[in-house]
């Protein structure tokens, strides 16, 4: 799994566990809802700033989110 597929599995799992849209996610965080799409499917890859956005609008802290891509790109290498 490449850092793309990791990020985007990772907003995608957050977004599921808030239950909510693509669209109100992309609205909460000031971006697009086919950009929130294109980064779940592992296609764009964020900017810091819409990283922190998207964490804000999940109510993730960046740093856990971060941590959590680390550890899917860890256990897909094994």
């Amino acid at each position: 799994m490449n850092m793309e597929e990791a990020v985007g599995a990772e907003l995608k799992a957050c977004r599921l566990k808030k239950r909510i849209s693509q669209e109100r996610l992309g609205f909460d965080a000031g971006v697009h809802r086919t950009y929130v799409s294109l980064i779940e499917r592992g296609v764009k890859s964020p900017t810091l700033g819409v990283l922190f956005r998207l964490c804000q609008a999940l109510d993730v802290p960046p740093a856990k989110f971060v941590r959590n891509v680390q550890l899917r790109i860890e256990k897909k290498d094994k």
